[in-house]
């Protein structure tokens, strides 16, 4: 429901305007096969009279009068079963160019708006510029059957029509809009390979008999837990309205043993405020769990999916109409643009499958969002909304203060920040360090050390990094002894050589750019060592060379990796004393801050994962015995580094992998650190088993990040594909993350936070420009762009 930036298929809008003659057909077989014949296909059959089937339909007949539609439909022409729908501007804008008939019969029922109000704690909190239009859905299947009527198209309704396979015989191409149910999907399962996640919170579909005023989100906090409405208008004296709730708290306020009838009045009484005293009203609502549905393939000879027939998107950041109105502008294209109906269908999912797959990246966050809304509930009121807006990422601290300025700076004042200063460069304290901005140089493996000494690579590596203006430079994994290292090209700090070679880099980072912090980060490879440079094989073994590996389980990493040996308890004594004397000598070198790396399948991370610490002594089993070893190591540690300096320990907060370490493992890990005096926690995922799963996307890992602050109340660092200062700014002033880590943009731009600084137009204390760079704190110019305009216009 929320505005998105998805926009519909690149081109998708003009080039459905043309047209197209020619004829195709196959001949019938028992099992769709791609079709062999040129052209276009003249037999259309759609299964679904929803809203995505039914605009494919008057799509393909009004670029093709000639070409023979038939529609099925189950339900009667008035059944429906949603209240309103919700468009972006962007996919009214696709309908307008395709079919303006369309577009001018929806435009003159749509209701706009453009404030979302948030109600939490009975404080409400308006931001304003979102721009929503929505219209009743019965009102746009009434709009969709008569433009389908005019054209020609043979509308079935109360017919479930005949089986896919029969179709696909019979006609040139059949359409499965037949919703998250399809049989078709499942008729053709083996092909369309579909996966279906159910999540975790149960909603019902109601109606009002009034207009809210904005797009309303209720929160109410109930004697069994959190409850929350989303609302909106569809028509002048209606709305939608949404209740939702997890699993658990609908369950324990009794609703699975109410009635239909029961349900609703239930809802009214909670959410009395919202709805001004007033009733909800059903249509056959009924409670139910939102399940996200991907599917490998969208197509199957003549057989293509379309909607939520072939996707969904959780309900809290957009429309399933939205997204197959879109299906259906972008088929219809590639249907006239290909000359093969096989090409085509394979265009129409080179072209929609990304667009989908970063709506329902967005779509998971947000959902997700809610599902954990208790842990947010105690946010001052605005970072409360303010996090809220922005939970899936997709609308941003920038954008959102281009929408509503001064919503933004209220929640910036709220925060903290001092006037024309971004989040990002606001200071940050741990223990006796102060960090003048929240921007990390993330640890990153270089693989340039000789005999394990840092070099002038290194120095100018992380020198360059610390004059680009970041709070905290870290270095790669330090490794604490020969064997501990991951291949031969790693640092250490197990020598004397090595300890000056460090201080000489912290020393050139404190004199030539003060003010910039540099941390160690120490550890030891255990089951993944004695492998490859990473340019010439990433964790395969050395050809020759090997050193002996140990871990906590005698396991290897990869199947054709070396077998470690299980550490016995004479020799975890020795590896806790080369972490402690790595820690004293990385004291001495200068660094101000140390972390000590749990994560990503190295020695310490194989202790805390059940799938690669099978011990059956003291350090193995329970999660409190797997994390034995590490906090002893993390306890000696602490006992020789400086009091005043801040330790911070890296961990993979899910393994990606089934039987691995879970979210609610990782807050436990998190709270075991605490209790043993970790200053903030570096919140990583897996590389913990060579065969997870991550579910990469933008700040893909920041929701664990945010649990566990939330969770525990410690100072977390954020990881994982952020990229932008747009990204820092949102999830700082959020409170998803104290500090963000940054990788491969440092790569990109050791200057990285010096030009975020400059193009968000800051000069402040927050970013310091080393001298002889002050020159370039302005973007140089790249050559004129304002031609002049023309200052007369002459008519002919």
């Amino acid at each position: 429901m929320m505005p998105t930036s998805v926009t519909p298929p690149q081109g998708a809008r003009d080039r459905v305007e043309s047209a197209a003659t020619a004829a195709w057909a196959r001949p019938a077989t028992e099992d769709p096969q791609p079709p062999e014949a040129t052209g276009h296909p003249q037999r259309v059959a759609i299964i679904g009279g929803g809203p995505g089937g039914l605009y494919a339909a008057a799509l393909l007949k009004r670029l093709s009068p000639q070409r023979e539609l038939t529609v099925w439909e189950r339900n009667a022409p008035d059944d429906t079963f949603g209240f309103g729908v919700v468009l972006s501007d962007e996919t009214l804008g696709g309908i307008e160019h395709a079919d303006p008939v369309v577009y001018e019969a929806l435009k003159k029922d749509f209701i706009r708006w453009d404030d979302i109000d948030i109600v939490h704690r009975s404080t409400r909190q308006t931001s304003g510029g979102h721009g929503f239009a929505a219209l009743g859905r019965r009102r746009l299947l009434e709009i969709l059957h008569e433009r389908c009527r005019d054209l020609g198209v043979d509308l079935r309704f109360r017919s479930k029509g005949p089986h896919p396979d029969r179709l696909a015989q019979e006609y040139d191409l059949v359409i499965a809009a037949d919703g998250v149910n399809s049989a078709t999907r499942e008729a053709y399962a083996h092909v369309f390979r579909p996966h279906v996640a159910t999540h975790h919170c149960r909603y019902v579909w109601l109606g009002a008999d009034f207009a809210f005023d904005a797009f309303r989100f209720e929160i109410a906090e109930t004697e069994h837990g959190v409850m929350q409405l989303h609302g909106y208008p569809y028509a002048p004296d209606a709305s939608t309205v949404i209740v939702e709730m997890h699993e658990d708290v609908w369950r324990a306020a009794g609703f699975q043993d109410l009635d239909e009838t029961e349900s609703v009045e239930r809802c009214a009484k909670i959410f009395a405020e919202a709805l001004r005293g007033r009733p909800l009203r059903s249509n056959k609502s009924a409670w139910t769990t939102f399940r996200t549905v991907v599917n490998e393939r969208w197509s199957h000879g003549n057989v293509v999916l379309l909607g939520d027939a072939a996707h969904t998107a959780h309900f809290s950041i957009g429309s399933g109409t939205k997204l197959a109105v879109e299906d259906a502008l972008a088929l219809a294209a590639c249907l006239e643009e290909q000359p093969t109906p096989a090409e085509a269908l394979a265009a129409y999912e080179e072209e929609r499958k990304p667009v989908v797959a970063s709506t329902q990246r967005a779509a998971r966050a947000s959902l997700e969002w809610f599902e954990d809304l208790g842990l947010h509930l105690d946010q001052p009121p605005r970072q409360f909304a303010f996090n809220l807006l922005t939970r899936s990422r997709r609308v941003t601290h920038d954008n959102l203060r281009l929408r509503d300025a001064r919503f933004t700076q209220a929640v910036e004042h709220e925060f903290g920040c001092p006037p024309g200063t971004p989040p990002m460069f606001t200071p940050f304290r741990l223990r006796g360090l102060t960090l003048r901005n929240r921007v990390v140089v993330s640890p990153m493996d270089m693989y340039s050390a000789v005999d394990g000494v840092p070099g002038d690579f290194h120095l100018v590596h992380l020198g360059a990094r610390a004059l680009g203006g970041a709070g905290l430079v870290m270095t790669e994994m330090v490794c604490v002894s020969a064997e501990g290292r991951i291949t031969p090209g790693c640092t250490g700090l197990y020598t004397g050589r090595q300890a000056e070679s460090w201080k000489r880099i912290t020393e050139f980072v404190h004199a030539q750019s003060p003010g910039t912090a540099i941390g160690v980060q120490l550890g030891h490879s255990g089951r993944k060592g004695s492998t490859r440079l990473m340019w010439e094989g990433m964790d395969e073994p050395l050809p020759h060379g090997n050193w002996p590996l140990v871990a906590a389980s005698p396991l290897p990493y990869k199947p054709d990796s070396q077998t470690p040996r299980e550490l016995t308890r004479a020799q975890l004594t020795d590896i806790r004393e080369q972490f402690t004397a790595a820690a004293w000598r990385a004291a001495r070198a200068g660094f101000d801050l140390l972390e000590l790396h749990c994560a990503h399948g190295y020695l310490l991370s194989g202790f805390l994962s059940p799938l690669t610490n099978r011990r059956t002594d003291a350090y193995g089993g329970s999660l409190e015995k797997r994390l034995r070893f590490p906090l002893e190591v993390f306890d000696a540690i602490r006992g020789v580094w400086p009091e005043e300096r801040p330790m911070t320990v890296r961990i993979s907060a899910t393994d990606w992998a089934e039987g691995g370490t879970t979210a609610d493992d990782a807050v436990e890990i998190a709270r075991a650190f605490a209790a043993h005096g970790v200053d903030a926690v570096d919140v990583s995922t897996g590389q913990v088993v060579a065969d997870d799963h991550p579910e990469f996307g933008r700040s893909y890992q920041t929701p664990y990040a945010d649990r566990i602050r939330h969770t525990t109340g410690l100072p977390v660092i954020a990881v994982g594909a952020i990229s932008s200062w747009d990204d820092v700014n949102s999830l700082i002033l959020a409170g998803r993350t104290d500090l963000c880590a940054l990788a491969r943009p440092h790569l990109y731009d050791p200057h990285w936070t010096l030009h975020a600084a400059a193009e968000q137009g800051y000069d402040g204390p927050g970013v310091v420009w080393p001298a002889p760079y002050r020159a370039g704190s302005r973007r140089p110019r790249t050559g004129r762009t304002d031609a002049p305009k023309p200052r007369l216009t002459l008519g002919t």
